[in-house]
């Protein structure tokens, strides 16, 4: 092994812009430098500290941590607590019942108001239905649905009952779903008959039946919520309706208190064995991590505070930042359910003005989606309300942060750019909105009470200024517990590269400072000519160039360098159709902000990138592209028909010199 391939990935792109936090904005901060330096003193003491503080618990732990079992962790020993206790009950019983809990806004323009004491009374009327259709604790719920308020009130009702959830994004197949439902053995599924989406109404009922014909012997049956009201085939004796039954149930139904170690939820992230990988996060830790951060990252005030998350809770954001770190919190929220486009592409700023919205969580997809619309759209509405600015997902680029600020933020709310993933379950890496001077496109530090780190090839600290791969070097509260039914398979994915620390999966560098910036997946580094190159970097390259709104490089098999770097790139509009002389000015631009090394070998204009429902960009779809390979399954697209435009484009391309 070379030298520079122990040194793990090579640091290109440098960053010196800085935003400090005005000095109002500090004064009212709920976190300050202290919570680090409280962090470092006693990291145990901290976190059960945290616990104590912002949940309540029915039963005292005795043990913050038991890590004898390595790496299957246990936090907060001995305590016994109830998930939707936490997230409802207990803030009408502290007189904040009257609080609102959700502004539901569905994408035809219908609205509902729901205060905690009325979420209260949902609940508990969807727990006694679950309860009278034979789910116990310990059996698994499958959850297909809309972002509609009923979704959020069946995963309550789970976690009341003690019954993991396992939510599907309702823009996965009926394979998708079927292949869930069967790996958690669900005894119950809760769907919708549909939901809206860019203008109409799309099924989701059809799904569900799909699945179960192919057999899931395990599922008694389908409660099914009418939100289009479209024409809805039920099975008699399986399938019935939410409003005819949860609508009908009490109102009254006293919480059990579970183990904190029980478990919360299973939530499917796809596994490179074609296996979907059932994540299980269980309840202590995980609140715990949850509403800590949630408070702390967001500078959250809930007595002031309107908070909109973007994310579907089919997602493990939604189900961290959408339902159980703000609920239990005590948050008023905003829920969507449509795109940010239907009926116009001011849609979400017209929501931001309307429940005058302090804090926006969203993706680097939507933000870029958004550059690439025009200032002109947020500039027609009103978004002074808005005070802290979020990230998460893919790493942001830094002009598209400097945008987001700018435009979206009136160059005053401070961005927190967080990273954490499925597995970790809350955030890890993320400034302090009152106490970080922050930099475009980093991540930063480690939040109080995280350790992380990055590391070379051997698995050793890289020096600042170096690249290499991401570590979690100490375990967390709200870690997963494994992957469902296979330990084997969650010890040799997450635990096996480097001794005694998890492994993210994703590469690293350390600025001069030692803030961390994240540089994507591992599997997308490219190795050209024995550099060892991020897609991320060279795509930030790209996109701070004036005529470029978005970019994806992915790294083509080449005779020469090994691997050649291929740019499939979203032109601004006043760039015209991207002829000749503008390719050759990105390269051009590319070779001056990183190096010769980094130039794209080929530059393909192209209108859309392939993007999943959540917005990530499918690397792999444009790698096969990129080397005239067929193109794998396209399904989990948005938008499958993306492929095709893009192939069609390559076949006049020509690869640059």
């Amino acid at each position: 092994m070379t030298e520079q391939e122990t040194a793990g990935l090579e640091n290109l792109l440098h960053e010196n812009r800085r935003f400090a936090p005005s000095p109002e904005f500090s004064e009212q901060a709920v976190a300050g430098p202290e919570l680090y330096e409280a962090a470092a003193t006693d990291r145990l003491g901290f976190w059960a500290r945290q616990s104590r503080e912002l949940l309540s618990w029915d039963t005292a732990f005795t043990d913050t941590l038991d890590w004898t079992d390595a790496p299957f962790a246990k936090w907060f020993v001995g305590g016994k607590l109830n998930v939707a206790y936490n997230c409802v009950d207990r803030h009408v019983e502290a007189g904040n019942g009257n609080r609102v809990a959700f502004h539901f806004e569905g994408e035809p323009g219908d609205t509902r108001t729901i205060t905690y004491a009325d979420l209260q009374k949902e609940v508990a009327k969807a727990a006694n239905t679950l309860k009278n259709l034979g789910v116990n604790t310990g059996d698994r719920v499958a959850i297909y649905m809309p972002l509609i308020p009923e979704t959020v009130i069946a995963m309550l009702a789970c976690a009341r009952l003690g019954a993991p959830h396992s939510v599907v994004f309702g823009g996965f197949s009926a394979d998708a779903l079927h292949s869930r439902i069967l790996d958690a053995e669900a005894k119950i599924v809760i769907t919708a008959d549909g939901g809206f989406r860019r203008g109409s109404a799309s099924a989701l009922k059809p799904a569900v039946d799909a699945a179960l014909a192919k057999g899931a012997p395990s599922v008694s049956n389908v409660l099914v919520v009418q939100r289009t009201e479209q024409d809805t085939e039920m099975t008699e004796g399986r399938d019935l309706w939410w409003h005819e039954t949860v609508g009908e149930a009490s109102t009254q139904h006293t919480p059990e208190f579970f183990d904190s170690e029980h478990p919360l939820f299973i939530l499917y992230t796809s596994g490179t064995t074609g296996k979907p990988k059932g994540i299980l996060h269980t309840s202590g830790g995980y609140l715990t991590q949850t509403s800590y951060t949630h408070r702390n990252v967001f500078d959250l005030h809930p007595e002031t505070d309107v908070y909109w998350c973007t994310a579907d809770v089919g997602w493990v954001t939604g189900h961290s930042y959408s339902v159980y770190g703000p609920l239990a919190n005590g948050t008023t929220q905003v829920l969507y359910e449509g795109t940010p486009d239907s009926p116009h592409k001011g849609r979400w700023w017209e929501i931001v003005e309307k429940y005058k919205v302090s804090i926006l969580y969203t993706a680097p997809t939507a933000i870029r989606t958004c550059m690439k619309w025009g200032d002109d759209i947020p500039a027609q509405f009103d978004l002074s309300s808005l005070r802290v600015l979020g990230s998460v997902g893919e790493s942001i680029n830094p002009e598209a942060w400097v945008w987001y600020r700018k435009v979206i933020g009136g160059d005053k709310a401070p961005i927190v750019d967080t990273w954490w993933q499925t597995e970790t379950g809350a955030i890890m890496i993320s400034p302090l909105p009152g106490v970080t001077e922050t930099k475009p496109g980093s991540a930063q530090v480690p939040l109080p009470g995280i350790a992380a780190d990055v590391v070379d090839d051997e698995g050793r600290p890289v020096e600042n200024g170096g690249g290499g791969y991401l570590v979690l070097t100490e375990p967390w509260p709200s870690m997963l517990r494994g992957i469902w039914q296979d330990p084997e398979r969650f010890k040799e994915t997450y635990w096996s590269r480097f001794k005694d620390m998890y492994f993210a999966g994703d590469g690293a560098k350390k600025d001069e400072d030692g803030d961390i910036w994240l540089l994507g997946r591992v599997d997308d580094v490219m190795n050209v000519s024995g550099h060892r190159l991020s897609t991320t970097e060279i795509e930030s390259a790209l996109v701070s160039h004036p005529k470029v709104a978005e970019a994806a490089v992915v790294g083509a098999n080449d005779e020469t360098s090994g691997q050649a770097v291929v740019a499939f790139v979203i032109l601004r509009g006043a760039a015209g159709d991207g002829g000749p002389d503008v390719i050759q000015e990105l390269r051009t631009h590319v070779g001056n902000e990183i190096g010769p090394i980094a130039k794209p070998k080929r530059i393909l204009v192209v209108a859309e990138l392939p993007k999943t429902r959540s917005g990530k960009i499918m690397r792999r779809l444009l790698r096969d592209v990129a080397e005239n390979r067929e193109v794998g399954d396209a399904s989990t697209l948005a938008d499958t028909s993306v492929m095709d435009l893009i192939q069609t484009g390559l076949k006049d391309a020509k690869p640059e010199d």
